[in-house]
């Protein structure tokens, strides 16, 4: 957890500073029974904690993540990941456009990991409801060995009159492989669709969340050293989160 603060304690001040010029960042803690991503466990499937700032400057916002990733496979031994990302979003008529790029930085891996993506979506929210779709695009990058394509649609909803929001989304990651082996780590057996229904709790700065999260991934087809293909199936995650 030393090596963990140390990453937080680089990696916040990016996403502090462009905020402090004008509002008070908002700074998260989150403990969950595994970090999964586009179905994929990045934590060998066991708990992570994680802690994150955002904050924003006019159109610019930025934030910071640091999670614990447990010397995963998939990331060559990786401890923890940094996400670093900044966005701008903008209105038009009912509809918010957003874009932006994250690079994710990985400390402890036994090799070169990191690698950036590029993103964008179009929300449009109804009374309690917000729906989302959009892509990221990891050009091609030898950390992962070709490029990546994540289409998404999610959709959450708030229960008029009580604390509970139900959340759903799917998913379809696809892209090229100029290094099959390397490729395998956010594609395990190729191209595939995830999906996830979860229920939140929201009270104040105190979130509790469970989710069912799921793909399609033929795991006899994962192969390598990076497909991690065992933490690549359904499996329920709980999760709780604190924001200042």
């Amino acid at each position: 957890m030393k090596r963990a603060g140390l990453i937080i304690a680089a990696a916040l001040p990016a996403a502090i500073a462009p905020a402090a010029a004008q509002d008070r960042p908002t700074i998260g803690f989150e403990a969950a029974t595994d970090e999964v991503r586009r179905g994929l466990s990045w934590s060998e499937g066991r708990a992570a904690l994680s802690a994150d700032v955002s904050g924003a400057l006019g159109p610019i916002e930025a934030s910071a993540r640091v999670v614990t990733t447990r010397d995963s496979i998939r990331h060559d031994g990786a401890w923890s990941v940094a996400d670093l990302r900044l966005t701008t979003a903008t209105d038009v008529g009912p509809i918010q456009l957003r874009g932006g790029a994250t690079a994710h930085l990985f400390a402890g891996a036994r090799s070169k990991m990191d690698y950036v993506e590029l993103g964008g979506s179009a929300s449009y929210t109804y009374g309690p409801a917000q729906l989302t779709g959009g892509v990221e695009f990891a050009p091609s990058q030898d950390a992962i060995g070709g490029s990546n394509v994540y289409l998404y649609a999610n959709a959450d909803a708030g229960i008029p009159g009580t604390p509970f929001t139900l959340i759903a989304g799917v998913g379809h990651s696809s892209g090229s492989a100029d290094d099959p082996i390397r490729a395998q780590r956010l594609r395990p057996g190729g191209s595939y669709a995830d999906w996830r229904l979860g229920v939140e709790h929201r009270q104040g700065p105190l979130t509790l969340g469970v989710d069912y999260l799921g793909t399609d991934i033929d795991r006899a087809e994962a192969f390598g050293p990076f497909a991690d293909a065992r933490h690549s199936g359904d499996r329920l995650l709980g999760r709780v989160r604190f924001a200042l």
